[in-house]
């Protein structure tokens, strides 16, 4: 018994020591490992979906693709477009790109799912986009799209992977289903704690996809990547995410995106500003104006709008980070009178329910409200751990 409880002490000593040394390695994106994937693309034709943030070593992938001697044969752009920067919910054309001249398809427009013809002459896709961790921000939503139409092809998907800034918590009220739309088409709760190579493996493995078809998916792995990492430094992942601190900020602000409350947009500080003109306490202030390639025409443009400034807050208070903050929710409701036109219909899709907009009427505390989703946490978590690349 004594030697089987010593046996037990040095297998998870080695275990403590081989997560230390991952963690300690040079966090490498899929896309640096060319060394992994380099022999899965040699003479095939390429399909990429990727954006500006989509970069190996500096370089955007498509063009790294290219000089590697790669044969990409057309660009698939998500929201914001792909070297460009458009607004959210902006719609985006298809173009050519200006460097390489290859066709860019646009998956924010007139379609959001490749078409068959967009699929011909491609033998594999590519899929590497910078995901922040959070359901209701839409490149999970362009992945499903995009491996649905892979599947229906017959053309494997390969994902380069990438870290996730949010990965290391998960919280939020699950989906539920009838509230299925682009900014959130599977039951999972709002923060999730996967990458985006983790979260295509759960919707091939849950048989998420259209009548249950099966992706053939590859995930091109990160290097020295556990969920615990902390990200401390990102390309901006989009227009309006523009620092970390936005980002860690975006699982709780982003729903303001459904009330009133204008949430900084028309400002250089978005998701990490918010007010309103009528708000009687905050001695911050700030004026939206139209801001290209971030904010056209935002909320308030051109109003003095009263708030509250959480600028550099995750630095400051590491309790904000790791988890869904309702206070400010709650009490902006409060403060402007419990407004019957406070909430919008497009609150309860970013919620994923109308159950949280209807527990914040009628006056549930956050603890309240945040116990409601343990059950269905605990549960997702269990479905979570199946797909799971990395250590937690």
């Amino acid at each position: 018994m004594i030697r089987n409880f010593r046996l037990a002490g040095i297998f998870l000593s080695l275990l403590s020591v081989s997560l230390t040394l991952i963690a300690q390695l040079p966090l490498k994106p899929g896309a640096e490992r060319s060394e992994v994937y380099a022999s899965l693309l040699l003479g095939k034709s390429l399909g990429v979906v990727a954006n500006n943030a989509s970069l190996a070593a500096g370089i955007n992938v498509v063009d790294g693709l290219l000089q590697e001697g790669f044969q990409v044969q057309r660009i698939f752009s998500p929201e914001h477009g792909f070297r460009t920067s458009e607004e959210a919910g902006q719609n985006i054309t298809d173009i050519r790109d200006s460097v390489t001249g290859l066709p860019v398809v646009s998956l924010y427009g007139k379609k959001k799912k490749p078409s068959p013809i967009d699929m011909k002459g491609i033998d594999l896709m590519i899929f590497d986009l910078q995901d922040v961790g959070v359901r209701f921000y839409t490149y999970i939503s362009t992945l499903t799209y995009v491996m649905e139409a892979c599947a229906e092809n017959n053309i494997p998907l390969i994902v380069f992977d990438r870290p996730n800034p949010n990965g290391f918590f998960i919280d939020g009220p699950l989906l539920d289903k009838k509230f299925s739309s682009f900014i959130g088409l599977h039951p999972v709760p709002v923060v999730y704690g996967m990458t985006i190579g983790e979260y295509a493996r759960m919707v091939n493995g849950e048989g998420w996809l259209k009548m249950h078809i099966h992706c053939d998916l590859t995930i091109i792995p990160l290097e020295g990547y556990t969920h615990p990492t902390r990200i401390n430094d990102l390309t901006k992942p989009s227009p309006n995410l523009t620092c970390m601190n936005a980002i860690l900020l975006y699982p709780s602000l982003c729903f303001f995106e459904g009330t009133i409350i204008s949430v900084g947009r028309g400002t250089y500080h978005p998701f990490e500003v918010f007010g309103h003109p009528d708000f009687i306490t905050g001695s911050y202030t700030f004026i939206p104006i139209s801001i290209p390639g971030m904010s056209l025409h935002p909320p308030f443009e051109n109003q003095v709008c009263h708030g509250t400034n959480l600028q550099m807050v995750t630095d400051n208070n590491q309790e904000i980070a790791g988890q869904i903050n309702l206070f400010w929710l709650i009490s902006a409701y409060k403060i402007l009178g419990n407004r019957p036109d406070f909430f919008s219909s497009y609150f309860d899709q970013l919620a994923g329910t109308d159950v949280l907009r209807n527990q914040i009427i009628q006056g549930m505390s956050e603890a309240e409200i945040k116990k409601t989703w343990q059950d269905d946490l605990v549960r997702f978590k269990t479905i979570r751990k199946k797909y799971l690349l990395y250590p937690d």
